[in-house]
């Protein structure tokens, strides 16, 4: 059975080329897409439209974050299904109805992930622990469907009315990392199930920030990450000397960024000055907010 009318696949990007969306889109043709530029790239949107049909494509005038841009799709998403891909993840048609077949299949299941592979075929990470539990970056090798806390917001499916009914959106605070994990992380607390599909495949390398400038890649990644990580820890109140931690943090991260100053390990520095900016800003954010002051 063909579910091609009834998905709408979302994709959030930021400064992609031409070849790496084309590549992906090439497999989705028969689907609906909903595209969010958070790179405001006219003349990308101009190449991609002219080749492909697509229902939506918002050009965002700043970087609102993925979790932010994910939700602006699923908002406009009117089919029974949807899919959050990732720019750079390759998957079939045959796979993505598979995927509908098994969360149909599951009456308690809310997310299905397809099994992910690298460009050598080699078994990358899809789904495992919650952060909380464990390293979440060691594949799991099933045989079979398996349920795990969490998976990847590179490749999801679920299930558009009831993220709508109940309100399961991703949280807009989270700018780029662990906003997947949060949202899993509220569907075990309803005791819905979340399952990586070992019939479904897909490609993706991970980590693999698209930015040119070295030093504004590092600072992306390094203050994002920390920022987020933060703040997937403090929305379940598991810290609850988070300020006196914070203070520590700080106190040694300043530290050893005046030694990498000095040393003349400038990449080392700006690495830190960014993990930096994150703590000082997610205090002022969140902790000063709510009366938790470093």
């Amino acid at each position: 059975m063909n579910f091609n009318n009834e998905v709408t696949v979302i994709i959030v990007m930021y400064q992609e080329s031409f070849d790496i969306i084309n590549k992906t889109l090439e497999h989705i043709k028969n689907f609906k897409k909903i595209i969010i530029d958070n790179a405001n790239n006219e003349d990308l949107k101009i190449k991609l439209v002219s080749k492909f049909s697509i229902y939506k494509y918002i050009l965002n005038k700043k970087n609102i974050g993925f979790s932010a841009g994910y939700n602006q799709g699923i908002n406009l998403s009117n089919t029974r299904f949807t899919l959050i891909l990732g720019p750079d993840c390759l998957i079939k048609e045959q796979d993505i109805n598979i995927l509908v077949k098994k969360i149909l299949y599951y009456k308690d299941c809310y997310i299905v992930a397809p099994t992910s592979y690298d460009e050598h075929g080699k078994l990358t990470y899809t789904g495992g622990h919650l952060p909380e539990k464990g390293n979440k970056f060691f594949p799991i090798n099933i045989e079979g469907d398996v349920c795990v806390d969490s998976v990847l917001g590179a490749c999801m499916l679920f299930d558009t009315r009831k993220f709508y009914d109940e309100k399961l959106y991703f949280d807009n605070n989270f700018f780029l990392y662990f906003s997947d994990d949060d949202l899993c992380r509220t569907i075990k607390k309803k005791k819905k199930s979340v399952i990586q599909i070992f019939d479904a495949k897909c490609i993706h390398s991970h980590g693999n920030i698209k930015v040119k400038n070295r030093l504004k890649k590092i600072f992306i990644r390094e203050y994002n990450f920390v920022f987020d990580k933060l703040y997937y820890d403090y929305k379940e109140n598991k810290e609850k000397n988070l300020n006196v931690k914070l203070k520590k943090k700080i106190l040694n991260l300043t530290f050893n960024f005046f030694i990498k100053i000095f040393t003349f390990q400038f990449l080392k520095s700006v690495k830190i000055f960014s993990r930096l900016c994150a703590y000082f800003i997610f205090n002022k954010k969140h902790l000063r907010r709510d009366g938790r002051v470093v």
